[in-house]
Parts: structure tokens; sequence; C-alpha cells
């Protein structure tokens, strides 16, 4: 079957498709100054692998994210894009035993409780350079919330390794919840204060409306690459947390009939995100700043769509190969 044009053409977004303009500048700052310059030492002796770095175009995925943040405001938003590829990959091989410690020394690192220099991991230097960063725009409190999404993603990516290290299917609901964490969407929305420069106060991001919109979001990515990496995870032994494989193992049906099913759930979910975001509480004078967050939200969602389908790493086989990620990460 034909994943791109069933991506293309059953996936539909109603929303507006806009894209920074400072996409290129970042891209370069991406490509010379950290896949080839800060960060060279991780994959210093394999230049295709940082060539297929470069081809993901990170800044230019973060740019359909966050269409509006100025240059300075949007440079920790392309590093937080190239920390998510960098760390899936490192550790997409490894272990869930050893991820407990590249956990917490990330939390650590994130909430300035250790610095790079006394943190153990190969990201460790880039993680401190991000909280830096996010602190000239946005107030401890906010990189709290943000630190809390950061670590659902590591309890997210740590179920996984449990799953494929046990060769063993969850049931589609475990899957559903598992990879709404491991999808790391949540950190990036909680960025979009840095953006838009207006923080909301803890009351709006703990209403369930404003969750129920955040997860709904999340699981509208997933189900959208769950189709789109279908081919790269059954290349690399990861099916065991793609939910299109996951439903095709528990409903025995083809590959098709899976995709199609994980379509259904998706339009479900996109339905309910309509139904929230016409319909938002009333938020007294917050009202028009956090309708503004909720468009941004779905911006991010019909973005993804736009950017990913024209990338190689999920559609060609431009993503590493297993084999030189688990060589790297026995060498650090």
């Amino acid at each position: 079957m034909n994943t791109l044009e069933l991506l293309n053409k059953q996936f539909n977004y109603p929303f507006p498709t806009l894209k920074n303009p400072n996409a290129d500048q970042l891209q370069e700052i991406t490509e010379n100054q950290w896949i080839d310059g800060e960060y060279l030492w991780l994959y210093e002796q394999n230049p295709d692998l940082r060539k297929k770095y470069k081809k993901t175009k990170t800044a230019h995925i973060a740019a359909q994210w966050f269409p509006t943040a100025t240059p300075e405001r949007f440079k920790p938003i392309c590093r937080l894009m190239l920390w998510t590829l960098y760390n899936d990959d490192l550790y997409e091989e490894s272990v869930s035993g050893n991820i407990k410690n590249i956990h917490d020394q990330s939390i650590a690192v994130l909430s300035g409780e250790i610095s790079a220099a006394e943190s153990t991991i190969p990201l460790g230097a880039m993680l401190a350079s991000l909280r830096q960063e996010l602190l000239q725009f946005i107030p401890q409190e906010s990189i709290v919330r943000f630190t809390k999404m950061i670590s659902r993603y590591f309890t997210g990516l740590e179920t996984e390794l449990i799953y494929k290290e046990k060769k063993m299917f969850p049931t589609i609901e475990e899957c559903i919840a598992l990879r709404e964490n491991s999808i790391c969407l949540y950190p990036f929305l909680q960025l979009t204060e840095v953006e838009t420069g207006i923080v909301l106060p803890p009351e709006i991001h703990e209403h369930p409306v404003i969750c129920r919109l955040q997860t709904l979001a999340c699981h509208l990515v997933t189900y959208f690459n769950e189709v789109q990496s279908v081919v790269k995870d059954e290349a690399t032994d990861s099916v065991y947390y793609n939910i299109v494989k996951v439903i095709q193992h528990e409903r025995q049906i083809s590959l098709e009939d899976a995709c199609l099913e994980d379509l259904r759930l998706h339009n479900e979910d996109l339905k309910e995100f309509v139904a929230l975001q016409a319909s938002l509480p009333d938020f007294g004078i917050w009202q028009d700043a956090v309708v503004n967050w909720v468009h941004y939200m779905s911006m991010v969602l019909s973005g993804w769509k736009n950017i990913s389908t024209k990338l190689g790493r999920y559609n060609a086989m431009e993503f590493p190969e297993a084999r030189e990620l688990k060589e790297k990460l026995n060498q650090i």
C-alpha cells in the first residue's frame, strides 16, 4: 500500500499552515554551528550520518510549529528539535534499564540541579544550553512545567523499550497512552509561551479542557506518524509500539486495514479537537491569549503534515541504521 498517498489524501486538517521565515537562517545554524560544530564529536567519524541529520531539516519542522517566533526566540526551539532527534536515535537501541539514568540526569540538568560538566550523559551540554536560552524568555515556573513534559517523554521511551525487549505488543489503548508521551509533543506545546511572549497562569494550564486539547494534539500527531513511519519501524524492529502494527496484531487484519483503523481513530480525535476549540470555556482576561494558544496548537497539526510528508527520514531509508547507533552508544 502507498502510505504517503494515504497521508496526503485522507489525513486532513481544517487549520491554517504557516511557516516561520527564519527557517533557513536557523537551519544553517543547526547544520554548521551544531551538527558540524558543538555536537560534531557525537558523529565526527560518520559524515554520512551527519548528512542524514541535516536532511531531516529540523529547523524547517520547527518553523511549521512556531511560525511567528523571532530568530532569538526560535533558536531554543530549534535546539530542542535537534535534541529530540539525537536523543530518540541514541536511545532507540538502548536497553530500558539504562534509560532511568539518562532520564534522571536530563531532568537534573534542565532543572538546574546539576551542570553539564557534572552530568555523564552525552547530551548534557545541549540541555544546559537549552535551559539558559529558555530562561531568557520564560520564567522558572514555565521551565518546571516544560521539564515535567520532558520527563513524560522519557517515561514513554522507557516503556517502548520494555515492550521491544520482551518482543511483546501492548494493547491498542496501552500503545496510544505510551505514544502520547514518547511522541515528545507535550514539551513543544509548552513553548508557545516563548513564541508569543505571553505566560499563562497555572490554573489555565491545569484546566481539563486545555489538558484534553494537548492530549488530542499528541494523539493526532501520533496517528499520523504511525502510518508515516511504519516502514522505518518494521526495519528497526520497533513494531511493538507502532499503533498501526499493534492494531494489525490485536485485530489480526491486513496492514492496509490497520492503517484505515488508525485513520478512523485519528478522525474521531480530530472531531473532538475542533469541537473543543470552537467552544472554549470563558477564561476571563486571558480569553484572547488562550484562544490564540489553541490556534497555535492547531497549526502544529497541519504544519506537521505539510513538512513531514516531504522528509526522507520517514519516506525513504534515510534514517540512521540501528547498528551504527548501537555502536555509538556503546562508545559513549
